[in-house]
């Protein structure tokens, strides 16, 4: 799934590619992606695009005197940028393309979804924050008043394990299942531990994992082209979605938890004083 990092280099990419370009038309393939009819798709057409933003893991396209254009990519969504788009029309049910924006260039993007689960989300908005993933966000981890402060104060009292507190999109937006992996192998923390025994110290520890690992994976991704950013995104981790490998700081051997539609990856040594964590699911395979 595109995260935080991914999806600001997608809005720097567009942002580049689709400001002060008119949008002429916006073609549906896959009925399901689209969550509102009104206003209607059309609605975008005619119009030049103002500006990019991202929300979170949400990529937010304005156009100017005209409705906002907000995609979540889910799972295994992704934006194709084609400087030529296709001509002629593109045929429902034929692969994994859910949604084609065209610009007066003759350029354009491909929204596209693979696999059978379809979560790839489209909004036509008159402000984003109709869109109800949007309106529920959290703070962004990566602004400027976003302060270890503020950091402690939302995680003051907060009783779930620190994996899925970092992953709550209303706690803080645009971490995901890799990050938050990332974020604890910096920190030195367990993903099971509680959000609430952190000490002071650890949380500053801990804010400083989640800014500076953020940060460097935004680096890492701007002014990479769209199609090359998920290789990108994989060749900069150093525990997700490595199990089985040394790990990158100490050579110990990267372990899995695995759960019933994700799984997180982990440093022992690391992260839990040489202990392995429970995985409950291998245990029942294994008897």
């Amino acid at each position: 799934m595109p995260e935080l990092p991914e999806v600001e280099a997608l809005r720097d990419f567009l942002t580049e590619h689709l400001t002060g370009r008119e949008i002429v038309r916006v073609l549906p393939v896959a009925i399901s992606v689209l969550k509102t009819y009104d206003p209607p798709l059309t609605a975008l057409e005619g119009h030049e695009v103002a500006a990019v933003h991202r929300h979170g893991k949400f990529l937010d396209v304005e156009t100017a005197d005209g409705p906002h254009l907000v995609t979540h990519l889910a799972r295994a969504g992704w934006l194709h940028w084609r400087d030529s788009l296709p001509s002629g029309m593109p045929r429902p049910g034929k692969g994994p393309l859910a949604l084609r924006v065209a610009l007066e260039t003759g350029a354009g993007f491909d929204l596209t979804e693979a696999g059978t689960q379809k979560r790839l989300a489209v909004y036509v908005v008159a402000d984003p924050r109709q869109v109800p993933g949007v309106a529920r966000l959290g703070p962004d981890p990566l602004a400027d008043d976003f302060d270890q402060a503020r950091f402690a104060a939302l995680l003051d009292g907060e009783r779930r394990q620190l994996k899925g507190a970092l992953r709550d999109q209303s706690l803080i937006a645009g971490v995901g299942n890799a990050y938050s992996d990332e974020i604890l192998h910096a920190a030195r923390m367990s993903p099971f531990k509680l959000a609430a025994s952190l000490t002071d110290e650890e949380t500053a520890r801990l804010y400083a994992a989640l800014r500076d690992t953020l940060t460097e994976a935004v680096e890492r991704s701007r002014g990479i082209a769209a199609g090359r950013l998920k290789a990108e995104k994989k060749s900069g981790l150093r525990v997700h979605g490595r199990t089985g490998e040394p790990c990158p700081v100490c050579g110990d051997t990267v372990r899995e938890v695995s759960f019933s539609d994700s799984s997180l990856q982990y440093c022992p040594t690391c992260q839990t004083g040489g202990k392995p964590l429970a995985d409950r699911r291998m245990s029942r395979l294994l008897k």
